[in-house]
């Protein structure tokens, strides 16, 4: 990887739907150059997807909770992880070190919906226990960090 993918990727990061031909401009390659680059970044997993970046409230997904997951110690954790995979509701799930296992990022429409899912992952096996925070507002999320060269 050299700085012109790195550039390429960080203004895909800005927005994805940048033609070729502008990516070209602003790399100074030529059109069928970058089409390949990215595509090498893409097979490669590099670029992992393009995906729209939607209003949670604008859905009907109004709350948002921070769920952490203190595994049972008999628990296997494979077994856990496609369970919590299978539910729709969970957008993150981060491995932690401590005392909770996961923390989990779920949004719901309503409060009895984050209920409903709480007791599900409650009787979840190998799940010990869960702690919830619901968020009440959110100033920003998802912003990418700058590409620094390696």
């Amino acid at each position: 990887m050299d700085a012109i993918d790195l550039r390429l990727m960080e203004l895909l990061r800005g927005n994805a739907r940048l033609s070729y031909a502008e990516l070209a401009r602003q790399v100074g390659l030529s059109a069928p150059a970058v089409h390949e680059r990215v595509g090498k970044l893409e097979s490669s997993r590099v670029i992992r997807g393009y995906r729209a970046d939607v209003e949670p409230e604008a859905v009907g997904l109004g709350v948002t909770a921070l769920i952490g997951i203190v595994q049972d110690s008999g628990g296997d954790t494979d077994d856990v992880l496609e369970t919590l995979r299978a539910m729709p509701e969970i957008e993150s799930c981060y491995f932690m070190a401590g005392v909770e296992s996961f923390l989990l990022k779920a949004r719901v429409g309503t409060i009895a919906e984050l209920e409903q899912l709480i007791v599900r992952l409650n009787r979840t096996a190998g799940v010990a226990s869960t702690r919830t925070a619901i968020a009440l507002s959110t100033k920003w999320e998802n912003r990418p960090q700058p590409i620094s060269p390696s």
